[in-house]
C-alpha cells in the first residue's frame, strides 16, 4: 500500500488504541479466564504442552504454550531455593536403600513459563500441533518455483519484528543494539528464554529489511555477517559472562519467521531447532559465501516440513 493510501486520521488512531488497548495481553494476571478447547502438542521429553483456547469476554482464539523451566545452578547450592523448609516430599516408595519421591520446591522454584499468543491464526495452531514430518532437498529450481512464492504469500505477519526494531515494544529487553541501517541489528532474548544463565537463548534480529533467509545471502551481505558474530560475542562476553566458545551461533531453514535473524545460546542448552537438519551455524554460512559468493543460491538445502503444510502439499503437486 502506498503513504497516501494510508489513513492517518485522528479516528482511525483512536481505533488502533482502543483496539491495543482491549488485547488480552494488557489485561491478563493469570490464566482463569482460559478455556481449553484442544491439546495441540504434549511433549512429554521437553515437558512442554501446547493448548487451543479462549479467553473469556475477548475475541478470537488464543495459543498457549507451557513449558517446565530448567534446573538454575544458583538455586541448587547450599542454603539455597531447593534445599530449604518451604519444600516438601511426599513418600511413592522405598526399596532397601533406594527411595522414590514426589518433590514439592518452594513456590517461586516451582514455576511454568508460558507463551501466549492472541489473536492465534490457524496457520499458528498447525505450525505447534503434532505432525508427522519429513525432509525436502531443496533444490535452488524447487525454491524459485515453489518454495519462494509460498513464502511470500503465506509468511506470518512481521508487525512484531518491526515493533522491536523501532523500538514501539520490548526496547527494555534489548541487550545490544548496532543502530547500523546495513551491518546493524538488535540483540534480545528468545521468547523461549526464561532468564536463567543455563538456558541462555538470545536472537540478533538485523535492522535491514528485505533479506528473508539464507537463501538471499551473498557476499556483499558479509560485513552483516560479520558484524553480527563478532559484536553478538562480545555484548554476551559483556553481560553474561560466556566466551563464544561456549556459544552456538546459528540460522535455522526454514526460518520461524522470514527476516533474517541469529540465534544466539548457551553450548550445553539443548535448544529447540538446533539439529542437523535445520541449524546452519553461522561461522560455517561465512565460511561458505567466502568460498564461493554464491553459495546459497546454488546449494541444495534440506529442510523439515510438516505432511499437512500447504508448502508440502505444493511441494508434492509439484513433482507430479
Amino acid at each position: 500500500m502506498a503513504d497516501a493510501e494510508i489513513d492517518h486520521s485522528p479516528a482511525k488512531k483512536q481505533k488502533l488504541q482502543a483496539k491495543c488497548k482491549d488485547d488480552v495481553h494488557e489485561t491478563l494476571n493469570d490464566l482463569s479466564t482460559f478455556k481449553l478447547e484442544k491439546i495441540l502438542h504434549n511433549n512429554t521429553n521437553r515437558k512442554t504442552v501446547c493448548l487451543k483456547g479462549t479467553f473469556a469476554s475477548k475475541n478470537g482464539d488464543a495459543l498457549v504454550f507451557l513449558e517446565k523451566t530448567a534446573f538454575a545452578e544458583e538455586n541448587l547450592k547450599e542454603d539455597s531455593g531447593y534445599f530449604t523448609n518451604s519444600s516438601s516430599l511426599k513418600k511413592v516408595f522405598q526399596n532397601d536403600i533406594y527411595g522414590n519421591y514426589n518433590y514439592f520446591p518452594q513456590v517461586n522454584l516451582n514455576s511454568v513459563k508460558a507463551t501466549i499468543i492472541h489473536p492465534a491464526t490457524e496457520k499458528h495452531f498447525l505450525k505447534y500441533s503434532t505432525q508427522n514430518c519429513v525432509i525436502v532437498d531443496e533444490t535452488p529450481d524447487l525454491y524459485e518455483n515453489i518454495v519462494l512464492p509460498h513464502v511470500t504469500s503465506e509468511q506470518f505477519d512481521l508487525n512484531w519484528v518491526y515493533n522491536i526494531l523501532g523500538h514501539q515494544s520490548e526496547s527494555e529487553r534489548i541487550v545490544f543494539e548496532d543502530p547500523d541501517p546495513d551491518t546493524g541489528f538488535i540483540l534480545l532474548p528468545d521468547l523461549k528464554w526464561n532468564g536463567e544463565l543455563d538456558t541462555l537463548y538470545l536472537l540478533a534480529i538485523v535492522h535491514k529489511r528485505g533479506i528473508r533467509s539464507l537463501r538471499d545471502l551473498s557476499a556483499k551481505h558479509l560485513p552483516l555477517l560479520k558484524n553480527i558474530h563478532k559484536k553478538g560475542i562480545e555484548s554476551i562476553k559483556s553481560k553474561y559472562g560466556l566466551d563464544g566458545s561456549q556459544l552456538r551461533i546459528y540460522l535455522h531453514y526454514q526460518p520461524s519467521f522470514y527476516h533474517l535473524h541469529v540465534h544466539f545460546t548457551y553450548i550445553k542448552h539443548e535448544a529447540p531447532g538446533i539439529l542437523a537438519e535445520r541449524a546452519h551455524l553461522l561461522s560455517n554460512v561465512i565460511s561458505n559465501i567466502e568460498l564461493l559468493p554464491d553459495y546459497y543460491q546454488k546449494v541444495t538445502l534440506p529442510f523439515v516440513v510438516r505432511e499437512n503444510d500447504t508448502l508440502f502439499k505444493k511441494i508434492e503437486e509439484g513433482r507430479k
